[in-house]
């Protein structure tokens, strides 16, 4: 068997009484969303899933929990990293067969009552393959998980970008893209040690942004249509040391350090860190 990845949204709208709204699926019920198609924000996905599965305009109040889980499908085992967005509709009634309900009530898809914090069964999935990585791609949709960082003086972990990669030699949260199989925090718990050499807790869900570049260039020295969704958390490391990398050679990552807050403005951030430090570095 073989590996497969896939990005999808899904909406939470809950009315007054504490209903939520469901769309059918065969039999089950599932909520609103959809697959994050190349290139798009997973909060617009959910917006046109809604749309789609409902008819009902929808808006994004806030991002609310990532998961990711394990199917078998034909002859490949399917990774679905799923995002679940807290939604408000406009006054309407729901059509496309989609309803108002108690999940408590409700045949819901597993992945669906996952996601509402319901017991569902999962499945033991087969070892599986990776896929054969084509050297002459020309499309890459990503997904992956980075950390503002900070210790308890208040200091802020950060990498620097290694030759060879967009962005060289800018500095940037530690992180990265998750491995098959993987959640987003542990994935980013992972690449933190990798990057970095410290140990840290996720203590809060920040954001979910993406980002977008039909032409960028990286180590494959061709093009790339190159789309990543990146999941940012709030992560505390208790017991700091000297930071230093350790993974393998020729990664993306070519140093660590910490850094004073007071001294953020003097170092060379990328677009995302700059952003991350704006909204959520208080």
């Amino acid at each position: 068997m073989r590996q497969r990845r896939r990005i999808a949204a899904f909406g939470a709208c809950r009315d007054r009484s504490g209903r939520i709204m469901f769309a059918r699926s065969g039999d089950a019920w599932e909520l609103p969303g959809g697959r994050v198609g190349q290139g798009e924000h997973p909060g617009a996905a959910v917006v046109r899933g809604f749309a789609a599965q409902t008819g009902l305009a929808a808006w994004v109040e806030k991002v609310s929990d990532v998961v990711a889980d394990l199917a078998v499908e034909g002859d490949e085992v399917v990774h679905t990293d799923r995002i679940l967005y807290d939604v408000r509709v406009r006054r309407g009634t729901p059509n496309n067969g989609a309803r108002w309900g108690d999940p408590a009530r409700l045949p819901l898809l597993p992945y669906t009552a996952r996601l509402l914090g319901r017991p569902a069964p999962q499945p033991p999935v087969p070892p599986a393959e990776p896929p054969v990585r084509d050297p002459a791609a020309t499309r890459m949709q990503r997904f992956a998980a980075y950390g503002l960082t900070t210790d308890p003086a208040g200091r802020v972990l950060l990498t620097r970008i290694a030759a060879g990669y967009p962005g060289a030699d800018s500095w940037h949260l530690p992180g990265g893209g998750t491995d098959f199989g993987e959640r987003a925090d542990a994935g980013l718990l992972r690449e933190l040690v990798e990057e970095t050499a410290q140990h840290g807790r996720v203590t809060g869900l920040l954001d979910v942004s993406h980002y977008h570049n039909p032409r960028a260039l990286g180590p494959e020295r061709h093009p790339m249509d190159w789309h990543t969704v990146r999941v940012l958390y709030r992560v505390v490391v208790d017991t700091p040391g000297v930071p230093s990398v350790v993974e393998a050679a020729g990664g993306s990552t070519a140093d660590a350090a910490w850094f004073d807050r007071a001294d953020l403005g003097e170092v060379q951030l990328n677009e995302f860190a700059r952003r991350a430090f704006a909204h959520h570095l208080g």
